[in-house]
Order: C-alpha cells, then structure tokens, then sequence
C-alpha cells in the first residue's frame, strides 16, 4: 500500500488547498494525495510549531525540517524568523514539488527544499532540527532520524520532535535520553508530546 514515506507515489493527483494561521500570520497551502496531513495542518505540526516558537523566541542559524511534506513547518519558521537558514528535506518527490509551491505562494524565498532519505543529503553542523517522524515507518526509520540528528547538530543544538504517546512517545523519549545530553517533554496536548534534545 502507498504511503507518504514513497520517494514517488503513484496515487491518482487530488490537489486541494488548505488555510491556517500561526503567529499570526495567515498561510496558504496547496497539498495532494501521497503526502501526510493532506485535508488540513494535522494538530501534532501545529503544536510542534506552536511549542518551539515559544521555546526560541530568537532564533539564529541554521534549522532543517525533517520530513517536510508539502513545507508548513519549515516555511511557517522562515516567515516567523527570515534572518534562519532553512532547509526541507523529505523522501517523497510529490511532497517537495508541493513545498516549493507553497514556499512561493506563501511569499516565502532564500530557504533551500531538497530530496534526502532522513539526514543523509544534510552538511552539519546544524542548531535546529525540528520533525514530526514518519511512525507508520516503523521504529527502525524513527529512530534513525534521532540518530542522524545527534550527528548532525552542533554543540548546544536543539533537536524537536512531536509524537503521539499512544504510537511511542514514552520508548522514544526514553531513546532520545540515551542519545543527547538532556532529552524531555515540554509540552503535551491531546495525546501530542513535544520532546526537546539537546546535544
């Protein structure tokens, strides 16, 4: 069965566009079938955002969305903070292909959009990476994405991530508390945690 996780899903094209508005700015995407979340911003993203734009209210260098899809994430961060060097990533060409549409319509330029199975195509050192992980992938690719993202980060850097607790959120974070120096849940919500590593 076809999944957001395909580098090119072959599901029949069924472009809708979606609206939001976080940090009060009003956002506008154009999504598709073959990529997560396609009928609205899901709630997990949305607190992701939510959470670490409280968390960093000034943020400086180098951010990297991981497992971008059509780009809220990352394109939502650009516009909240425009002086950040933003990276998307994702596997699925039909996801990356929507986020450099979104990234134009949403008035959003100078960030980079590229293909990379987890962290593989990212030069390091990086200070964010922020990622909702693909679960249905099963734990073997979630857990390579913290691994990756421990190597890619520098010193003091920050990886994010949103995870419900009934698909993992306890044996994830206690994963991530073996990999960083210091690894917690600083917010929850509707069964959403947002657990903060630090290298």
């Amino acid at each position: 069965m076809a999944h957001y996780f395909d580098v090119d899903p072959q599901s029949a094209h069924q472009i809708r566009e979606i609206e939001t508005r976080l940090h009060g700015i009003d956002f506008r995407f154009v999504t598709d079938r073959g990529v997560f979340s396609r009928t609205r911003l899901d709630y997990g993203s949305e607190l992701l955002i939510e959470t670490v734009l409280a968390d960093q209210p000034k943020m400086t260098g180098k951010l990297i969305d991981l497992g971008c899809g059509y780009g809220p994430v990352g394109i939502i961060f650009k516009r909240a903070h425009p002086s950040l060097d933003v990276t998307l990533t994702d596997i699925n060409q039909r996801a990356l292909t929507l986020a450099r549409q979104n990234a134009k319509a949403n008035q959003v330029a100078y960030l980079t959009i590229l293909q990379s199975d987890g962290l593989a195509a990212i030069e390091g050192p990086v200070d964010y990476v922020l990622t909702n992980p693909p679960i249905r992938t099963g734990k073997a690719v979630v857990y390579r994405f913290f691994a990756e993202a421990r190597q890619k980060l520098k010193l003091g850097g920050v990886l994010y991530v949103v995870i419900q607790k009934k698909q993992g959120a306890p044996s994830a974070l206690a994963h991530l508390q073996t990999l960083f120096t210091d690894a917690d849940v600083i917010e929850h919500s509707a069964g959403y945690w947002i657990i903060k590593a630090v290298v």
